[in-house]
């Protein structure tokens, strides 16, 4: 049993390894991060961060760390590194609720479960939103990993099977999580285990779980990291961190604001391809009482009050609700053996994803042909696509002609790794579409060969971050300077589509000397 979930995780690894290593860094979130890395250790500040100068305190310290220890000890950012930070959380989360399924339970119900197990597994593998931050350079999912420790331990506490240590490790993980992304670390701990034990009339056993011991060392913890802020940055970057970055984005977020129906929209989403079994089964897990065990509630209570206090924050984004994905997935393999398996409800709801994934190829190949896309025919993407369009048609058989729904969910799960592994070797194909590491390197090419040092650009979203490749800032500038043909002996960088249908700007272009790099341009004044 245990050696085949570790056969899992080591497909999962394998089949993530080719993106985690050949990819480029996406220019928005991960290249601000080594942005923000590299002014930090320039300045040597180890509390307080800046970007471009400006103070940044919207994440706490310790993903940045984590960071900045992988450039001084590898002489760079590098990306298999860097996914590792994720990787390896995700990783720990998948196999702390893995193993939570199995508390209370004789040998005989074990290995009763083990299919389930495997699917959940699985299941969570491939979900959308869950596989993305595996490998994405977030601290999400490291908070995502100190949230699920402290819920497994609370529960642990719960049930009297903890170890006397674990009363220390309790409030050590939620300090964890509030250091690894900020508040939402401790609200989810405390909200749901606080409704459960209402729920459970066991409210009267609060302080067991969060009395002066758990509270004293979570502030002691903050206590050392507000102290270190205010000595590294003074009163106005505490203020912006306590005040600024908390009370503003939860009551009148002045970034990411959406109404409080965004959840019900994203959720559909970050679950695929496993939204109608997954939601499906908890709702009618709850319509019908289903959730009688304790760790089914649990596992409940933390679904519905992480959805219903994010949804009550005024900042959102899809990323926010990762917390729950875990729980979501693993509940529904609780439920499913509640139910029959060959129900045409749940049928349905593995056959309409596998619906979706034959129609992979068809749309590859109408994507390829066209211009705006025509960087997607490539050999290897049709060759993940007919992986997938097979995986769906093999699900159908299995759903339909075999009556194994459990072998439909497999056929899915493990098309989308070996699909996700051909892909991850068209990385070096793709960067251009995806990165700036390419261009920044043509760009510094010509700088040295045209004798130049200064670098502009036009129309680049987050171009100041550029300075991860370039080392040192770029100059943004408007359409008049380059019409009027100001930039001489300089090189500009910008974005194709923002200038293509420009006659202005395109005249001037046409008589230069230029390069087109995926989605941007090079042309040398």
């Amino acid at each position: 049993m245990k050696s085949k979930r570790l056969y899992l995780i080591l497909i999962w690894f394998i089949a993530l390894l080719p993106i985690m290593i050949l990819r480029d860094f996406t220019p928005n979130n991960e290249l601000r991060y080594l942005s923000i890395v590299d002014e930090a250790l320039v300045n040597g500040d180890v509390f307080t961060f800046t970007n471009q100068g400006e103070i940044y305190a919207d994440k706490p310290p310790l993903y940045f760390w984590l960071m900045m220890l992988g450039k001084v000890l590898l002489n760079g950012h590098r990306m298999w590194f860097l996914s590792m930070l994720s990787f390896i959380p995700a990783m720990i989360t998948l196999l702390t609720i893995t193993k939570w399924m199995r508390m209370s339970k004789t040998e005989k119900e074990i290995s009763q479960n083990r299919e389930n197990e495997n699917v959940a597994t699985l299941m969570l593998m491939t979900s959308g939103l869950f596989i993305g931050l595996t490998i994405f350079v977030r601290m999400d999912m490291l908070m995502v990993m100190f949230i699920t420790l402290s819920l497994y331990t609370f529960y642990k506490i719960y049930k009297g099977e903890n170890h006397p240590c674990d009363t220390y490790l309790f409030p050590i993980y939620v300090f964890l999580a509030i250091f690894s992304k900020g508040p939402v670390g401790i609200l989810i701990p405390l909200v749901s285990t606080t409704l459960f034990l209402i729920y459970r009339k066991k409210i009267k056993t609060f302080n067991r779980y969060w009395g002066w011991k758990s509270f004293l060392i979570i502030l002691a913890g903050s206590a050392v990291w507000f102290t270190g802020v205010y000595l590294e940055g003074g009163s106005e970057y505490l203020n912006n961190l306590l005040v600024h970055q908390t009370v503003g984005r939860g009551i009148n977020s002045f970034h990411h604001k959406a109404p409080f129906y965004y959840y019900a929209i994203t959720i559909w989403y970050s679950l695929a391809p496993w939204s109608l079994l997954a939601i499906g089964l908890l709702a009618v897990g709850i319509y019908k009482r289903k959730i009688k065990i304790e760790i089914d509630l649990f596992f409940a209570i933390i679904i519905l009050s992480t959805f219903g206090f994010l949804s009550l924050i005024s900042s959102k984004i899809e990323v926010y609700l990762l917390p729950a994905l875990p729980f979501s997935i693993f509940i529904s393999a609780l439920l499913l053996k509640q139910f029959n398996i060959q129900n045409k409800w749940i049928k349905a709801s593995v056959a309409i994803p596998a619906v979706s994934l034959i129609a992979a190829l068809p749309i590859i190949f109408y994507l390829g042909n066209m211009d705006k896309t025509s960087y997607l025919a490539i050999p290897l993407i049709y060759i993940a696509a007919t992986i997938l369009t097979i995986a769906g048609l093999v699900t159908l058989f299995f759903l339909y002609k075999k009556n194994r729904t459990y072998e439909a969910i497999f056929s899915i799960s493990l098309g989308i790794l070996l699909s996700i592994f051909v892909l991850g070797w068209t990385m070096p194909q793709l960067n251009d579409q995806l990165g700036w590491r390419n261009l920044c390197s043509k760009a510094m090419e010509l700088a040295e060969e045209k004798h130049t040092t200064d670098f502009y650009v036009y129309k680049i979203s987050r171009a100041e971050n550029m300075d991860v490749y370039l080392k040192q800032d770029v100059q943004e500038v408007t359409k008049e300077v380059i019409v009027e043909n100001l930039l001489k002996s300089k090189l500009l960088l910008l974005r194709v589509k923002y200038v293509e249908n420009d006659n202005d700007i395109m005249s001037i272009i046409k008589t230069k000397e230029h390069y087109q790099i995926g989605k941007y341009m090079i042309v040398v004044f």
